[in-house]
């Protein structure tokens, strides 16, 4: 059946599309589906959903708009990341880890590579889901900053994980064989942590702050 979704070059066939677009929907429904029963009052759940929803949207949009982008995968981005975070911040994070996930599954329709299963995981439904453990900093102090860095070190982890089973290969020859165990290392969290800070460089912006602040209000309110 795996042969029947994927093509010999590793990307999808016109049914694994058709299925992967049924999963992420499915996933979007239930990311959202459980936002709104999050909430105390019933009638915040509507607004709980346009807010994931949006979120989700500019994290979509924000992840065309590429800075730099590594020859195996991997991109700069214009805080792409910081929209799903934020959904984690507002909701908690077993709703930031759903949303995160469906995120996921966009960004394998997006630019789909597939050697197996769990390689996928790794690279996508993981790795974008584990955006969601910044909810667990949203009642801290300065918590939206050390929520992202987290999350951007959890979703690193898979990236790297996924790297030691299945990119190996794709190591330079030039690469410092002494520390070759430290490549996907290297290779993920280059252009992740390049996007960190940017994104944090944005967030210390009072403006941006105090902007996120009244968005965040009006996402809770």
């Amino acid at each position: 059946m795996f042969q029947f979704l994927v093509n010999a070059e590793g990307g999808l066939t016109t049914a694994g599309y058709v299925i992967s677009v049924a999963a992420g929907i499915l996933l979007f429904v239930l990311a959202l589906v459980f936002a709104g029963k999050s909430s105390a009052r019933q009638k915040m759940s509507v607004k709980q959903l346009v807010f994931c929803a949006m979120a989700m949207a500019l994290a979509f949009i924000t992840s065309y708009i590429k800075l730099f982008e590594l020859p195996w995968g991997g991109s700069i981005t214009l805080c792409s990341m910081l929209f799903i975070v934020l959904a984690a911040y507002w909701y908690g994070p077993k709703t930031g880890m759903l949303v995160g996930l469906a995120y996921g599954i966009l960004q394998f329709i997006q630019e789909p590579y597939v050697l197996s299963f769990f390689q996928v995981c790794c690279d996508y439904i993981l790795a974008f889901a584990a955006l969601g453990v910044a909810g667990f900093f949203a009642n801290q102090k300065y918590g939206l900053i050390k929520g992202y860095i987290a999350a951007v070190i959890a979703r690193g982890a898979f990236h790297a994980l996924g790297g030691y089973l299945y990119w190996m290969d794709y190591m330079p020859e030039n690469f410092p064989q002494a520390l070759k165990s430290l490549y996907p290392i290297v290779y993920n969290y280059s252009y992740l942590l390049a996007e960190a800070v940017l994104t944090l460089i944005i967030l210390a912006i009072p403006a941006v702050s105090k902007a996120l602040n009244q968005v965040k209000q009006n996402a809770l309110s």
